[in-house]
């Protein structure tokens, strides 16, 4: 059981400190200045417990990565196309208007995609991988999981203060302009995998 804690312990400080203004971190804060926190936290443990059983088992079992520059420029692709959505905008009927408070459905699948191919490739998926060749599987899978979503929650927590605080039009602009910086982020990177 001492090696569980250890891996637990290991990966829990290691994840955290890694997603403390990492892009998903900023995703977090984004999302949630338009969805309500539950939703937007269920959407993040959900993607992250995915992607993180994932690192852990290329970490653990086979010792390789994912061809991540690949995965990067979907990821790149997709977040311009949430930054033109966004400022697109949405219009709701009443009805609709209704239906979406008292559902949170489509928020938790916006957020859990986006957050799943965000974090493909991400540091703190590499930062699993490599934890996961040393220690427990499991520890380090909860640990890293449990990590991420901590450090997303404080993200929410500042991102709910400031939606309600700034104007609407001031929130959408500065989604959009947040996930194009996202894109831009991803696609830098997939060019410097690829090439």
């Amino acid at each position: 059981m001492t090696g569980f804690f250890i891996a637990f312990a290991v990966s829990f400080g290691v994840v955290f400190v890694a997603e403390l203004g990492d892009k998903s971190q900023l995703m977090a804060l984004t999302f949630a200045t338009r969805f309500k926190p539950w939703p937007v936290l269920i959407g993040i443990t959900i993607a992250t417990a995915i992607v993180h059983a994932v690192s852990v088992a290329i970490g653990y079992g086979l010792g390789t990565a994912l061809p991540t520059g690949w995965i990067a420029l979907v990821a790149a692709i997709a977040f311009f196309g949430f930054g033109a959505w966004t400022l697109r905008g949405d219009s709701l009927t009443d009805a609709e208007r209704r239906k979406a408070e008292t559902t949170d459905k489509k928020a938790v699948v916006a957020v859990g995609v986006a957050f799943f191919l965000a974090e493909l490739g991400d540091k703190t998926m590499l930062a699993t991988v490599t934890l996961a060749t040393s220690y427990g599987w499991f520890g380090t899978w909860l640990g890293s999981t449990v990590g991420m979503v901590a450090a997303d929650a404080l993200a929410i927590l500042v991102g709910r203060a400031l939606g309600r605080r700034l104007p609407e039009r001031t929130v959408k602009y500065g989604a959009a302009a947040l996930f194009v910086v996202f894109g831009i982020w991803l696609l830098i990177d997939a060019v410097d995998q690829l090439t």
